[in-house]
């Protein structure tokens, strides 16, 4: 699985492995709003784009890319005992997963539950209730929040209070007032101040 032929193959399913555990574990959730932008390209809608979260493409992309390769090199050892170099096999392999992920966009598109990046527009989660869930945010230091929308999804966005001189923790409610670039800022019916010192 390590040797040169295969090698690219291994790495593209290791990598599809991976982002499929940090999505799993939470740690994802980045904002690509440009997802809807980008499937208003001919090419790229018919690649996908605008029908899948971005995240998601991707991980069909490499699976189809990781599986088409390694099936090509071992065809070719079972038929004539030799493999295509590397880069070659990752060039047929390219060639066949683009469409094959264009393809597969549809139907997984009518079967998957959508993100934000399609199903809402970010700015909607403004006035929803979030909960800190990674780390401590103060006025220009974000923490990783988690707000549910009006479907019922998830989301991870980044937080930070809208008033100076107060604190956000791990486990607090807060209310999302408004966007700020990629951050929200926040406010919080129990209000945590950061200790003021003195003079």
């Amino acid at each position: 699985m390590l040797a040169g032929p295969f090698l690219p193959f291994t790495v593209a399913l290791a990598l599809m492995l991976l982002i499929g555990l940090v999505e799993a574990v939470g740690l994802g959730g980045f904002d690509l709003d440009w997802d809807a932008d980008f499937g208003d390209i001919p090419l790229l809608g018919w690649l996908g784009f605008g029908r899948l979260p971005f995240l998601m493409l991707v991980v069909l992309f490499l699976a189809l890319f990781g599986i088409t390769g390694m099936a090509i090199q071992q065809a070719l050892a079972a038929l004539t005992g030799e493999m295509l170099p590397g880069w070659l096999a990752s060039l047929a392999a390219t060639f066949a997963a683009l469409p094959g992920t264009g393809l597969l966009a549809r139907p997984l598109a009518a079967i998957l539950p959508r993100d934000e990046t399609s199903a809402i527009d970010v700015d909607e989660l403004a006035g929803r209730r979030a909960v800190i869930v990674t780390g401590r945010a103060t006025p220009g230091s974000p923490a990783r929040a988690r707000v549910t929308d009006r479907f019922g999804l998830n989301h991870y966005v980044m937080a930070e209070p809208d008033n100076s001189g107060q604190a956000f923790v791990e486990g607090e409610e807060i209310i999302l007032v408004r966007r700020d670039g990629h951050v929200f800022k926040a406010i919080t019916e129990g209000k945590t101040f950061l200790p003021q010192l003195d003079d």
